[in-house]
């Protein structure tokens, strides 16, 4: 047997029959769970929830194709419901989809589950899958994983099924059907309502303001009777990291996110909250738009690489929460991440020597920042500055607003901001990552890199069968990203909270996300 295997912190052996076979494969080595199989923990229903996120954008869409930060992926977690979940332990688990099964990894067959409805009493059925998925394939389409879903030729309803056809055969499938863009919404003539709050998950919005605040209420009709144990969400778009801190300490919420290191100690001794520092697949970048000059010469970005001081920032920016990364989005989590590849540290000398291949002496470049990005994002585009004047790199930092980041600033909308800051929570699968983020043409090539030998190989290595092949495939293209890609990579970075001690949370935290796994709305409860 053929074993495509998962490894590394929060992510546990999985084989390629397990992922074909779905929830057939439970009574084989209990890799896929059903509900109510983990180990039962005191949990009881009540209270508000309350969430302080730093992030949120008056800008945001219902549109699931647009979410593009913690805020809109959290409000989308508490009110719909995917095909798949990745559970805590990193395995597949099924959701709206009861079982899946594929004999060629071209053809895979979801059997829907029945007797779940939506918020407003409609009935699931496959037809609202079919609806759900289509929403962001074709050329019309404006979804963000629109990049991920292009090698499907085709998705129908059949009977209490759906059978999805690939062009190629892909493994991953059941991985990349977990994607938060992908939710479970109502179709109606085929096509979904992008503007409606209608779900099926464990909550109800009651009201919403984009990048201010969202209320939600629990679902009483939910499938589910596991999850959902809070009576109200209420979901607070908290940008500044002093304001959101403040709010954890006097109670106002719950729980934050992207706790500034320097305040762990005195937050700790407060004996309000408890501190979750959660290793997995995030890790904080800076694209250059690889169409522009000076950053579509390689040996510009090389020196750029190099001008970085990777362990100073892990120390100061993250305190230690996080790990030095090596231009690679691929990290320890995942099964194929390259360990062997030759790592770039600080180096002034050889930043100028890819200077001098470029033909230049000295480079001026601006790179715009906000704490929206990351936490300490500014802070961390000023260490660079620093670092990168001893090799004849002179770097300003454009600090720029944190509201409307993502839409004014990011993925370079008017051509004013070819080099910035930004941040990916990861994907449990490489596959996942690189066509997310680095093939041709996807949605969020954030740095709009091109490389023919990479875009071979990514289509190559989802039907490749030889386990040793596919992981030289997967680690050729770690290489092509690192030396020969347009983004800088400075660090990988924990997911790092700060949990009022009035919440209880589970004792193992899923690391393929924040938030554990954005599921805190469902799998956590009052203590």
């Amino acid at each position: 047997m053929t074993n495509f295997n998962t490894t590394g912190q929060g992510f546990a052996p999985i084989s390629r029959r397990g992922v074909l076979k779905g929830a057939a494969a439970v009574g084989a080595a209990g890799l896929i769970l059903p509900y109510g199989a983990t180990a039962a923990r005191a949990q009881t229903r009540g209270g508000t929830f309350r969430i302080g996120i730093g992030h949120g954008s008056t800008t945001d869409s219902l549109d699931p194709g647009l979410w593009d930060q913690l805020y809109v992926q959290t409000f989308a977690a508490a009110r719909h419901n995917y095909l798949i979940e990745v559970d805590s332990d990193g395995q597949l688990k099924p959701e709206i989809a009861e079982s899946w099964s594929s004999d060629d990894a071209s053809t895979w067959v979801f059997t829907i589950r029945q007797g779940v409805t939506f918020h407003s009493g409609k009935t699931l059925t496959p037809d609202d899958v079919v609806a759900s998925i289509n929403h962001h394939r074709g050329e019309a389409t404006t979804s963000a994983v629109k990049s991920l879903l292009a090698p499907t030729t085709d998705v129908r309803a059949d009977g209490n099924t759906v059978v999805v056809t690939l062009e190629a055969p892909n493994a991953d499938l059941p991985y990349l059907m977990t994607d938060y863009h992908i939710p479970v919404m109502p179709g109606i003539d085929g096509k979904i309502d992008v503007t409606s709050t209608d779900g099926c998950g464990g909550y109800i919005v009651e009201s919403f303001e984009h990048g201010v605040q969202s209320t939600l209420n629990r679902n009483p009709n939910y499938w589910k009777s596991d999850r959902a144990w809070f009576d109200r969400i209420e979901l607070l778009s908290i940008l500044d990291p002093a304001a959101r801190l403040n709010a954890l300490i006097t109670g106002e919420v719950h729980l934050i996110d992207q706790i500034d290191p320097a305040t762990i100690g005195m937050l700790e001794s407060r004996g309000v909250a408890n501190i979750l520092s959660i290793p997995g697949t995030g890790h904080y970048v800076f694209p250059m738009d690889s169409r522009v000059a000076p950053y579509n010469d390689n040996n510009v970005r090389l020196a750029l690489k190099y001008a970085i001081d990777r362990q100073a920032m892990v120390d100061v920016i993250l305190g230690g929460h996080g790990a030095v990364a090596n231009d690679n989005p691929i990290g320890p989590a995942n099964r194929y991440f390259h360990a062997e590849m030759e790592a770039k540290t600080y180096d002034p000398d050889k930043a100028r020597y890819y200077l001098q291949q470029a033909g230049l002496t000295s480079l001026d470049v601006t790179l715009s920042a906000a704490d929206a990005a990351f936490s300490g994002a500014v802070d961390a585009a000023s260490m660079f500055s620093e670092t990168a004047r001893a090799a004849g790199i002179n770097l300003t930092v454009d600090r720029v607003p944190n509201d409307g980041y993502w839409d004014n600033v990011w993925l370079n909308p008017n051509g004013n901001t070819p080099f910035c800051a930004s941040y990916w929570g990861g994907r449990a699968v490489e596959d996942h990552m690189f066509t997310t983020a680095y093939a041709s043409g996807a949605a969020w090539n954030e740095s709009f890199w091109e490389n023919a030998r990479f875009n071979e190989l990514l289509v190559a290595a989802r039907s490749e069968v030889s386990e040793d092949n596919r992981r030289a495939m997967y680690q050729e293209m770690q290489q092509l990203v690192s030396f020969e890609g347009s983004t800088i990579i400075p660090m990988y970075t924990n997911y790092v909270m700060g949990v009022s001690k009035a919440v209880s949370t589970p004792e193992r935290l899923s690391s393929n996300w924040n938030f554990d796994g954005f599921r805190c709305v469902e799998r956590w409860s009052m203590a």
